[in-house]
């Protein structure tokens, strides 16, 4: 029986327009629509045809605010056995080296895990860096940028591709993994998946029930931080020019005097 852990997050929609608050500079969450970030509907169905391939347990993780639900119901609905979310306002701010932290000590409330997946990178933080300093904290090996899983056994396989090739990493159990948008295509909810995602057990914890210090996470707390922002500038209008006759010729100076020739 393979445990099975996946990190979920929700991000604001790509199609909404995201800003960062004016009082910290952090990434301005209720301005925009929120959703499942796409990345890790791959990283629930690749862990879902693990389980289907033999036996296991699926377990939901996610740190976020409490609108979060929203995201977690969402793998739930997709066949994901369970959930953890973790919910404190003193994870406000927090980097990528703080959110490992968290991750890592609510892994361990999932019992004896086998596998921990996530996607590659997240739409809103782009970091990329959580998967490897989890592993790191968890002491697990890494198969990180996969564009296909096996598990084998007491053993997991996975292809990276990049421009050189593909590589072929190979591991024993327990690992983390993370995967690519090529991995596979997500599955759509069925009405009684969603159904069925209602009853599913949700264990709600906080910073403290996991036995980490407040005073390690947090905008306070982390090891960058944004100073200083602006919105982009908005497009100005273009300059027109009107051919008569010559207008090889002003189109020719215009790009001189924008020392583009």
């Amino acid at each position: 029986m393979t445990n099975i852990v996946v990190l979920v997050k929700q991000v604001p929609d790509t199609y909404s327009e995201r800003k960062l608050s004016e009082s910290d500079h952090t990434l301005d969450r209720e301005s925009a629509d929120a959703v499942i970030d796409e990345i890790n509907e791959r990283a629930v169905e690749e862990a879902l045809k693990i389980k289907e391939a033999g036996e296991g347990e699926v377990t939901v993780l996610c740190v976020g605010p409490d609108r979060a639900t929203d995201a977690i119901r969402k793998a739930l609905s997709m066949g994901a056995d369970k959930a953890i979310h973790v919910s404190d306002e003193s994870l406000h701010g927090s980097d990528l080296l703080a959110t490992a932290k968290v991750l890592a000590a609510a892994v361990g409330r999932a019992g004896d895990v086998d596998l921990v997946i996530a996607g590659n990178e997240a739409s809103d933080g782009r970091g990329g860096a959580v998967p490897a300093v989890l592993a790191e904290l968890l002491g697990m090996p890494q198969l990180t940028h996969a564009r296909e899983v096996t598990v084998d056994g007491g053993t997991v396989k996975a292809d990276r591709e990049t421009e050189d090739g593909i590589t072929h990493l190979e591991a024993n159990l327990p690992a983390v993994v993370s995967v690519t948008e090529k991995i596979n295509e997500p599955r759509y909810p069925s009405f009684k998946g969603i159904m069925a995602a209602k009853k599913k057990p949700v264990e709600t914890l906080t910073v403290a029930d996991l036995g980490v210090d407040a005073g390690q996470v947090g905008l306070a707390n982390a090891a960058s931080a944004v100073v200083e922002a602006a919105p982009k500038p908005p497009r100005t209008a273009g300059e027109r020019v009107t051919d008569e006759g010559d207008g090889g010729t002003k189109a020719a100076e215009y790009l001189v005097g924008q020392k583009l020739l």
